[in-house]
């Protein structure tokens, strides 16, 4: 009987399986008919049924389990007319529509399904903020041209340090622990020296992905945040481009077909951009006020792309890029960075196969150099290669991800520390891992669960990571989520936790001259790791208006740092002192947690962007629990943008502003000086007649708080449209517009207090092409 009953389960299941087998798939990519750009997080439903998708960012869509009959595919879209397309679904039918929608010529009032709520109640995405130029360009800008460096300080959990030479610190997070990818290849100094400019043009970008926590297994190699830049195609439709010219910089970009697009056809396109700033020249005649160095930053970045489309959606690109940056305070620091990369980025759609293939390959090198008073040259540089294989499988609202990425580069540091100690290391590292997402979508939730595998070769040691986001869909407005994940990385920073102010960013990795304890204890492992738990609901007050709340808690169970404090080298002459004086590097430990609360209003032509921030940063050194140098308490964003003007479809006045504050950084009082001898002739010095040098002695580390940081910057700019979709674009803007005097640190040496930028008011032109 048990035979039986086993065979007729057996049969059953198989033909389960054929029943289920008996649906069809339609999938496709989705382009704007006029200029064959990808459609991008675009609603598209079978109509008459409940399935249906979102596009991607490559405008990719995949719809299945639809099962055999007539339907006719829905595509609805702001700003463009609703498309139909009938299809005809067969038995185990897979079959491929690629769809061309056209813009309205006018403003319907037909209700679509957002891709916005589709995406909400169909991924998990914590902690995600996605930008694109649109949001970018809301943000008053500095020299009048929007950056996205300015945009990411706005972002919930983000802290920023400084105007000039500042860093993001991303919910407790140091710059390091932050990966920076453009088109999957990683770009290890995404900001000029400055502060305020990124290394990414604006124009070249079509999404910015940033993750502040709780990212699932696709990323790795970093223990606090992501940010993933992808960068759009060139037009290919007809060669334009825009010229700006500002006080601060100017830049040009240009676009165009190779091959023009044709519906169904192959086409190519190229795509090229160019800034410069020249505020080391013209501060002296603009913002002679703003600073007794006359504000020595420069800049250049260059990128270039070509992509090569087949008529099936297929696409691959190349590019490359090279970025620069220098500074030079008179008699005090010389500094500068090159970085330069190639690399090729594609995207397969196998026929016959419902899996999506996409990938990366990208060679890059990154080098930095500094010069202080002491003449004695640091630097370090970082090269390599990225290379990454993606394959996604749509299923209903389902998606599996998996794939594997390669990492190899090689590392040169050369470093002269304050007590004249040398540190000098190089390594050629590298890294392999492989990670498998599973999103799937029962009924009111949505589990996300993934894992990793990253082996790190320097250290002959891998690291399982399991993550899991999870979303439970409340009511059509109301979306609980939550989400865990174990993180490591190699890389660090030559940049010391403890340095306030420090230009020179230059990476080391593998380091073996580590402390074998830590707290007494031994240590088993030199990766630095991290946990990270998150929980937080999402509410959609209204039309247009949305709540997000969100808590976090990030573990640092270690940390490699830089030890600032050796003064001994690591050698038999100097076995019996402590390895806290004469290793290279120190084991520290360390906790942030805190909350965000993000509002957002976006209803044309009015946008408004509210955030509030509590954080608490922590470090253990193995002593002393400190706070460290981003540490601050409350950050409140506000941002506004309003559209007007009588031509209400083009409405060519905009008017930005924005205004933060943020509690006061921690900062290590000083309790006294003395005169500092470094007995350069041996025992025969003469300490009665020598001169030394100012010493401070210091109180407990980062114990006091600097005063409070606000600032508002404002723009406005008024569109003048010319014949042949032409225009020319004035911009007046004004940073800091009170001249409100925030500190940046204090100098202990010249007793000097060193302030943020003043008020910063530019008049930028750009004409449109």
């Amino acid at each position: 009987m048990s035979r039986i009953r086993s065979l007729f389960y057996l049969i059953f299941s198989f033909l389960s399986l054929g029943l289920s087998a008996q649906n069809g798939e339609v999938r496709g990519f989705i382009y704007d008919k006029q200029s064959g750009e990808p459609s991008i997080y675009t609603t598209i439903r079978v109509e008459g049924t409940d399935k249906g998708a979102v596009t991607d960012l490559n405008g990719y869509y995949s719809i299945s389990k639809i099962t055999p009959g007539k339907y006719n595919l829905l595509v609805s879209y702001l700003g463009y007319d609703t498309f139909r397309l009938e299809i005809d679904i067969m038995p185990n039918d897979r079959i491929q529509r690629n769809l061309y929608i056209q813009r309205s010529a006018i403003t319907t009032k037909e209700v679509t399904v957002t891709a916005e709520r589709t995406k909400n109640e169909t991924r998990v995405e914590m902690s995600k903020t996605t930008a694109t130029p649109r949001e970018i360009e809301m943000i008053p800008s500095v020299g009048g041209q929007a950056d996205l460096a300015q945009y990411l300080q706005v972002l919930p959990g983000v802290t920023f340090t400084g105007d000039q030479g500042g860093q993001l610190y991303v919910r407790g997070g140091a710059p390091i622990q932050n990966k920076v990818l453009l088109d999957g290849m990683t770009i290890y100094n995404p900001f000029h020296s400055i502060g305020l400019f990124s290394v990414f043009d604006v124009d070249i970008l079509k999404n910015v992905d940033v993750y502040t926590g709780g990212f699932s297994a696709e990323y790795g190699g970093r223990i606090s945040a992501i940010m993933d830049v992808t960068t759009r195609d060139g037009s290919k439709d007809k060669v334009g481009g825009k010229i700006s010219v500002g006080p601060i910089a100017s830049k040009i970009s240009v676009e165009g077909p190779l091959k023009k697009f044709r519906e169904g056809e192959n086409n190519a396109s190229f795509l090229f951009s160019a800034r410069t700033s020249y505020m080391n020249q013209t501060a002296p005649v603009f913002y002679k006020y703003a600073d007794s160095n006359g504000l020595p930053y420069a800049f250049t970045d260059l990128y270039g792309k070509i992509t090569l489309e087949a008529g099936g959606g297929s696409k691959v690109s190349f590019f490359g890029f090279n970025f620069n940056d220098s500074v030079n305070f008179r008699n005090s620091t010389r500094y500068n960075w090159n970085a330069y990369g190639v690399g090729t980025k594609f995207v397969l759609l196998p026929p016959g196969s419902s899996t999506v293939i996409d990938g990366s390959f990208a060679y890059s090198n990154y080098a930095v150099h500094q010069i202080e008073k002491d003449s004695k040259p640091r630097n370090s540089s970082i090269d390599g290669f990225d290379a990454t294989v993606n394959f996604s499988l749509y299923s209903g609202k389902d998606l599996i991800k998996y794939g594997f990425n390669v990492i190899g580069f090689q590392t040169d540091f050369n470093f002269t520390n304050s007590a004249n100690r040398v540190v000098q290391l190089q390594d050629f590292t590298t890294e392999v891992a492989g990670y498998v997402r599973y999103n799937k979508v029962y009924k009111r939730f949505v589990f996300d669960p993934s894992f990793r595998l990253h082996y790190y070769a320097a250290l002959g040691e891998a690291s399982f990571e399991p993550r899991l986001g999870l979303k439970y869909v409340a009511t059509t407005r109301l979306r609980l989520k939550v989400a865990s994940g174990l993180y490591s990385q190699n890389l660090i920073s030559a940049q010391s936790d403890r340095d306030v102010v420090n230009l020179f960013y230059g990476f080391i990795t593998g380091p073996n001259d580590l402390p074998k304890q830590f707290n007494g204890q031994d240590v088993s492992t030199d990766l630095q790791k991290a946990v990270h738990l998150l929980g937080g609901f999402e509410y959609d007050l209204k039309r247009g208006l949305s709540l997000e709340v969100e808590g976090y808690i990030k573990y640092f169970n270690q940390l490699t740092n830089i030890n600032r404090n050796k003064i001994f080298d690591n050698t038999a002459d100097f076995a019996s002192k402590p390895e806290s004086l004469k290793n290279d590097f120190i084991r520290e430990t360390g906790k942030s947690y805190g909350g965000d609360i993000k509002m957002v209003y976006d209803v044309k032509p009015f946008y408004f962007w509210a955030v509030y921030s509590l954080m608490w940063v922590t470090r253990f050194d193995g002593n002393v629990t400190y706070y460290p140098h981003w540490d601050r308490r409350h950050t409140v964003n506000l941002v506004a943008s309003y559209d007007f003007g009588k031509n209400k479809a083009r409405r060519p006045w905009r008017a930005n502003a924005r205004f933060t504050f943020g509690s006061g950084f921690p900062f290590t009082k000083t309790q006294g000086y003395y005169e500092q001898l470094d007995f350069q002739g041996g025992l025969n010095t003469n300490y009665t007649t020598a001169n030394g040098k100012l010493g401070t002695l210091y109180g407990d580390q980062n114990s006091g708080r600097l005063s409070d940081f606000n600032r508002l910057d404002v723009s406005i700019q008024r569109s003048f449209f010319l014949k042949k979709d032409r225009k020319v674009v004035i911009n007046a803007s004004a940073t800091n517009v009170y001249n409100q005097k925030n500190i940046f640190y204090f100098d202990r040496v010249k007793y000097a207090r060193v302030n943020q930028l003043p008020i910063l008011p530019s008049i930028t032109v750009t004409y449109q092409f």
